[in-house]
């Protein structure tokens, strides 16, 4: 893939890699080469990356369960109606809901299926492309959205951005808004 590094088969690292961003005090490579387990496993990066997606994990089960609880939908669905929120209308095609959440077409067909039993959205014509489909937010999806959004809105509050110092919650938000953006123009596109 474009932009991945490439797996080695041997414990050498070549030549190492140049540091961060000036005034990070994050160094890309240790001073430390990997050379066990015990040195991956301790790896600061590693160790950092861990604790992201380690968070993430854990908070993705705390709020996606809330809402599943609270308005009967999961968090992917939630997080289309976000979608389809920010598109308004006509809607958007379904390569473009798959290419936003990282799903296959056929993914989010079968996704849209259910949403679409739910009453949560419609599929429309494209009035730009005969042959194509829209898919749109329906009234109660809408409401939906909104309701769960005000709860989301209030567990997001309490299980992330609490825990942070007040002083460091913009910061944090525009490197989370960088690395999010970051990682999307690095995938590839999905069919």
């Amino acid at each position: 893939m474009v932009g991945l590094m490439r797996v080695c088969d041997t414990a050498e690292d070549g030549p190492p890699r140049s540091d961060g961003p000036a005034g990070s005090g994050v160094t890309v490579a240790d001073d430390v080469p990997i050379a066990t387990a015990e040195d991956a496993a301790n790896h600061e990066l590693i160790l950092a990356f861990g604790r992201l997606q380690g968070a993430a994990n854990r908070l993705e089960y705390l709020l996606g369960r809330a809402i599943e609880q609270e308005c009967g939908i999961s968090h992917l669905m939630f997080e289309v109606l976000l979608i389809l929120g920010r598109a308004g209308d006509p809607g958007l095609s379904m390569g473009a809901i798959a290419q936003e959440q990282v799903l296959t077409t056929g993914g989010v067909t079968r996704l849209i299926d259910r949403m679409a039993a739910a009453d949560l959205v419609q599929r429309t014509d494209d009035p730009g492309d005969r042959r194509a489909r829209l898919v749109r937010l329906t009234d109660h999806g809408e409401k939906v959205a909104v309701r769960a959004a005000r709860m989301h809105a209030d567990n997001i509050a309490r299980f992330f951005l609490d825990p942070i110092p007040a002083g460091h919650r913009a910061q944090f938000m525009e490197d989370l808004r960088v690395l999010s953006r970051s990682a999307r123009d690095a995938l590839p596109r999905l069919r």
